[in-house]
């Protein structure tokens, strides 16, 4: 099986491997190719139109859409942001 060795990594780089492969609970080795296999193997088009998506909303929500979303969604990034 190949091998790959990656010197001069930065120390921040190596960090942040080692935080996420804690909260994955694998080895860095392991989260390395998690990440490597999901960036290189996985097909990065789109699945949905713009337009197909604002109809599948539309269908699920109707006149009840949600409010917020975005703001909740940026908050709760900054706060796990800060305890990384």
């Amino acid at each position: 099986m190949p091998v790959l060795n990656i010197p001069n990594l930065s120390e921040d780089v190596h960090q942040r491997l080692r935080e996420r492969a804690e909260r994955n609970h694998r080895s860095m080795e392991a989260e390395a190719r998690t990440i490597l296999t999901d960036v290189l193997l996985t097909d990065r088009k789109p699945s949905h139109s713009l337009e197909q998506v604002r109809e599948i909303i539309e269908a699920h929500y109707g006149d009840q859409k949600p409010t917020g979303v975005v703001d909740e969604f940026i908050a709760e990034r900054r706060r796990e942001a800060e305890r990384e």
